[in-house]
């Protein structure tokens, strides 16, 4: 039951770095890729840049490429993940040789990584730690007793999942917001796709099931696994699809307890808030309202002996990594099929990731303190700064909106909080107890800590300072109650940034990323929260009507796009990947213009006979350079908002007419776009 969710953040899968300014890097310094920060040796120069930009510019590099057989995705991102991933383990390592006070941040982010690692103590223990949680949930004999188990920390939750959230109308206070949750596969579609691929993919899943349940001395496991895929397809019928699902006003159902109850009368409130400590909180937000109102009744019309199968199932399979290795062989042995990934990863590192979802700050403070210049905060702040410049020249001047939206776009615009690198204060763990030896019981305790922690600050004032990304994430967000962006250390490297590039690459390349995450302030959901993070429509009817003429045309252009040679049936989804899709148009467009803007009218000089347009471009398509596997690739389509990286690049240059005069595209080239159709939102 207990899954905090916060707003939908709009995090990019690649984002950004730093600088302090663009000028033309120092002699002294030498770029980590090629001689002015792009790797000219990844180019496909027999591929024409209109035809496709993305293998004109990373060609090169794809034909050598290889996947390493622990991962289903390789690139710049997964490449600079390796290198935070490193990094960590270095600070981890190194703190684990020194001696640390009982309780202290050191003691348990060392005791945190070495119990995970210690698998001979965890094959030695056997299912021992998780006798207790396995034996509640064999005792349950009511739906209350189910409910009461699916509300308690560190037991895997059912069909609704219940969080800490901001109320979306009033962000400065919190609420508990409900939403679908309880399915095993990625998303509903590999319940109910009918083609054979989808059909093995469920076999598959009710063997794994079965198999779970066979090692822990389930009484008839194949049939309890039957049982299991029946109600996790039921649970798939009524969940929306995620398209829908991105939409803050449709998710929006505030309710108090007493309508909450009326509302889905099926399902054991009572039971549930007690255990969760809140018997009389009263602010309820309800996601997918119809959906969470025919889960609630499938809940009571579902056998007790079958939700028994189903949490024990859940348990497993979510504690895999931290029990003995026939469950974690067999839990892998099945995911892996669903992202191609050929074997695991290595212990360490699934350690690391550990750390870093548990201890993520505790870890971060001492990750900037090795591997983080401060200077580079200040870089970034600047950089930001040049970039809010452009958007606000941008708008200022779009013909297609009136003046009355102007305004409050660009108070929305000045209002945005930036975050950069690391929190100014980190978080208290002083109530998160690790034990050495005790690898099952550190997660579980994880999870206990972060409810507490969250339940001590419901009825306080939103905390504004908090980061929902540690330092040592290779990523960034916006995150809309709080109208803010946010950049963590890990990626201020290069492909993203390199202070010895040429600024055009950087402008390509960060600029657009940092552009991307302003852009979300304005996509076509972030366009509905206001300069203080309010749920609010603020658009002017006419003004909206263009907006949403506008990203409906570049929902259609995406949803032609066909990544699977051999599925044509499988395409984009134009509506999923829409906030992603704005983010990428409006940040190279806003990029472009804070390059010209840094040019102050004078001429970029050409190098290796590239011209500042064109390595401005190739720096935003190196960025995305990266392979997938076949697996891997279908599961992003279906259930990721982002777009595959290779229609990141060749979605988005099309419609910026800089682009093809940078490279003298022509009408007869396969991604031109007519100048009347091509898409020009922010």
């Amino acid at each position: 039951m207990l899954s905090i969710r916060r707003l939908a953040f709009s995090a990019s899968l690649l984002v950004l770095a730093a600088c302090a300014n663009m000028q033309t890097p120092a002699a002294s310094l030498k770029p980590e890729l090629g001689t002015w920060g792009f790797d000219t040796t990844g180019i496909d120069a027999t591929t024409k840049p209109g035809d496709n930009f993305f293998q004109y510019a990373n060609g090169g590099w794809l034909k050598t490429a290889k996947i390493p057989d622990d991962k289903s995705s390789y690139g710049s991102f997964v490449i600079l993940r390796d290198k935070s991933e490193a990094d960590v383990r270095e600070t981890v390592e190194a703190n684990a040789t020194l001696k640390h006070d009982a309780g202290s941040v050191g003691q348990k982010v060392a005791d945190f990584y070495n119990s995970f690692n210690d698998t001979a103590t965890i094959e030695k223990l056997g299912l021992d730690p998780a006798r207790a949680d396995l034996g509640m949930i064999a005792d349950a004999r009511t739906h209350e007793d189910i409910a009461r188990l699916m509300a308690m920390p560190g037991i895997p939750g059912g069909p609704l999942g219940m969080g800490v959230d901001f109320d979306a109308k009033n962000p400065n206070v919190y609420i508990i917001s409900i939403g679908q949750s309880g399915l095993g596969l990625p998303d509903r579609d590999y319940y109910l796709r009918d083609d054979k691929q989808f059909k093995q993919y469920r076999k598959s899943y009710q063997a794994f099931i079965g198999q779970m349940l066979k090692m822990e001395g389930y009484a008839s496991p194949e049939k309890a696994a039957a049982a299991i895929m029946k109600l996790e397809t039921a649970i798939a019928k009524v969940s929306w699809e995620r398209a829908r699902r991105r939409d803050p006003v449709a998710t929006y159902h505030p309710m108090d307890q007493a309508k909450l109850k009326a509302f889905a009368p099926d399902y054991p409130w009572d039971a549930t808030l007690t255990e969760m400590t809140l018997p009389k909180f009263q602010r309820f937000n309800v996601n997918e309202d119809d959906a969470v109102k025919k889960l609630a009744t499938l809940f009571r019309q579902t056998p007790v002996e079958t939700w028994k199968a189903y949490l024990t199932f859940k348990y497993l399979s979510s504690y895999a990594g931290v029990l003995p290795k026939a469950y974690d062989d067999a839990n892998f042995a099945f995911y892996s099929q669903l992202s191609g990934q050929k074997v695991q990863r290595e212990r360490w590192k699934r350690a690391i990731s550990g750390l870093n979802g548990t201890l993520g700050e505790a870890v971060g403070e001492l990750y900037v303190a090795r591997h983080f210049s401060p200077e580079a905060k200040q870089q970034m702040l600047d950089l930001v700064e040049n970039l809010r410049a452009a958007y606000r020249e941008r708008i200022t001047n779009l013909t297609w909106m009136g003046d009355a939206t102007k305004k409050e776009a660009l108070a929305k615009l000045n209002a945005f909080r930036v975050k950069i690198a690391y929190p100014d204060k980190w978080r208290d763990y002083s109530d998160y107890e690790v034990k050495p030896g005790d690898a099952l019981g550190n997660a579980k305790r994880a999870v206990a800590y972060e409810w507490r922690r969250d339940v001590r600050r419901i009825d306080k004032p939103v905390d504004k300072d908090e980061w929902f990304m540690s330092p040592q994430t290779v990523n960034a967000y916006y995150n809309p109650a709080f109208n803010e962006i946010v950049f963590p250390a890990a990626i201020l490297h290069a492909p993203f940034f390199d202070m010895a590039a040429d600024p055009a690459i950087n402008y390509g390349a960060i600029g657009a990323v940092i552009g991307h995450e302003m852009g979300h302030g304005f996509d076509d959901q972030g366009a509905k929260t206001d300069a203080n993070g309010i749920l609010r429509d603020w658009w002017t009817k006419e003004d909206n009507a263009r907006f949403r003429e506008r990203t409906k045309a570049l929902g259609e252009q995406y949803s032609m796009f066909k990544p699977i040679a051999d599925k044509p049936e499988i395409h984009v989804n134009g509506d999923l990947t829409m906030g992603e899709n704005i983010g990428d148009l409006g940040g190279i467009s806003v990029a472009h213009e804070a390059y010209k803007m840094a040019l102050k009218g004078k001429e970029a000089p050409v190098l290796d006979g590239f011209t500042g347009e064109q390595r401005f471009y190739l720096g935003f398509a190196q960025v995305w350079r990266s392979i997938y596997r076949p697996e891997a690739l279908e599961q992003q389509v279906l259930s990721d908002p982002h777009s595959p990286p290779t229609f990141r690049v060749n979605g988005v240059v099309p419609n910026v007419d800089e682009w093809y005069a940078a490279f003298d595209v022509k009408p007869d080239a396969k991604l031109y776009i007519a100048p009347e159709k091509r898409v020009h939102i922010w």
